[in-house]
């Protein structure tokens, strides 16, 4: 079996923290629109925010990424991520303090990706990138988890949340539930501080904005022209914008098939990580580089299994469908994201072709929630949204593997 890179540990916990307190933010932010009377199509408008930056610095983010040691840019995007808490905590808008909190995001996952790149050698990059993506899934299930105690009346009457409510600020009696994950913002930023350097830098030769789109431009059209880039770049953006778009309809589709308070909804988020972990691990242990494109037959079957889930009508039968779902998702996206970043170190660079990577994967994530949050506002029944959101993964997902098999032939 291949050996993960020195250091890798510290890299996996410093992206536990951040993503652990990334997704319980959301959470606490869907109760803070709650609370101040916003109408719940506002919800995926802060996902929309929070990613908005992903796309609109993309340009400059993969060349920040190369050019510093990219643990000490982690480490100062968490601060960021902290000032933007602070903000929403002093009654700046939700929305607008997720999206000061993107910016941090936007800067942090080329760095924490391309490290992954520089550190690992090809053959142990898959393995790698199925740890990564049980971190990022593992945070989403205990930061579901944690959300919910967060905004649940057993914190929001407790000692601490009373106290941290006699400072009097906007956020109320959520002012001692962004307390808590401004500490995970810190210790993160700690943890990344101690990342050690892998000493590749690669500083761009251009500093105007124009030629910096300019070359982000080019570095697109090559990742995307490129067969085997195209292909896991195609997926991966494809996956991303479904799974961004199914965080929040599984919350809604609970609050109104199940019945379930946000507190006790947050929880199902968490079956769809324990899925994900599962089909990550299985995904890294038997799939090598040269097999990525297995990945694409469990992408159909996770659109297969959505129109499944709208029709689940207990809580036990959700939390086996939903982890289901979580499964093949995991299996899909870790082997052709191994080969999309391998593709993308080799054609452009670690931090540029992460960049790249993340401006098409969010502006899927943009494109999809806003036309999931126009779904909530002209009143679609979320059970014909979700079975939709499937058929089209399903048919998008066959769709590449015949392409594929086409330029193949």
């Amino acid at each position: 079996m291949p050996r993960l890179p020195r250091g890798f540990a510290i890299v996996i916990g410093a992206q536990f923290a951040s993503a652990l307190a990334d997704n319980a933010l959301l959470i606490v932010a869907i109760a803070l629109l709650a609370q101040q009377g916003w109408p719940a199509w506002w919800a995926p408008l802060l996902k929309v925010g929070f990613m908005a930056a992903y796309v609109v610095l993309a340009p400059w983010v993969g060349p920040l990424a190369d050019a510093f040691a990219k643990g000490r840019v982690m480490a100062a995007m968490n601060l960021v991520k902290i000032l933007g808490l602070a903000l929403l905590a002093l009654g700046l808008h939700p929305v607008a303090a997720l999206a000061v909190v993107g910016l941090g995001a936007a800067a942090y996952a080329p760095a924490k990706y391309g490290l992954i790149t520089e550190l690992a050698e090809p053959e142990a990059l898959v393995k790698a990138n199925g740890w990564i993506e049980i971190s990022v899934v593992s945070a989403a299930l205990l930061g579901a988890v944690l959300g919910g105690a967060l905004v649940s009346p057993l914190w929001l009457g407790s000692t601490l949340a009373d106290w941290c409510d006699g400072f009097d600020l906007p956020a109320d009696k959520l002012t001692g539930s962004l307390a808590a994950l401004l500490l995970i913002y810190a210790v993160s930023s700690l943890l990344n501080a101690g990342i050690p350097d892998s000493g590749q830098r690669q500083r761009s030769t251009a500093h105007d904005p124009r030629t910096l789109v300019l070359e982000f431009r080019a570095a697109n059209r090559t990742l995307w022209r490129d067969r085997e880039g195209g292909l896991s770049l195609a997926a991966t953006t494809l996956f991303w914008g479904v799974g961004a778009t199914l965080q929040f309809a599984v919350l809604r589709w609970a609050g109104q098939a199940l019945s379930l308070p946000l507190s006790q909804a947050a929880y199902l988020q968490a079956a769809v990580a324990v899925g994900v972990i599962a089909g990550a691990a299985a995904a890294g242990r038997w799939l090598a580089l040269h097999q990525a494109r297995h990945g694409l037959w469990a992408g159909v079957v996770l659109g297969l299994l959505m129109p499944v889930v709208a029709q689940v009508s207990d809580v036990a039968t959700a939390a086996v469908v939903l982890a289901l779902v979580g499964g093949v998702g995991g299996a899909m996206v870790v082997p052709l994201n191994a080969l999309l970043q391998y593709r993308g170190a080799v054609l452009l660079s670690a931090g540029r072709s992460i960049a790249v990577q993340g401006f098409n994967e969010n502006l899927s994530v943009l494109g999809m929630l806003a036309a999931y949050a126009g779904c909530e506002a002209a009143g679609v029944p979320i059970g014909v949204t979700l079975s939709g959101l499937g058929m089209l993964v399903a048919t998008a997902i066959l769709a590449l593997i015949w392409v594929d098999r086409r330029r193949r032939s």
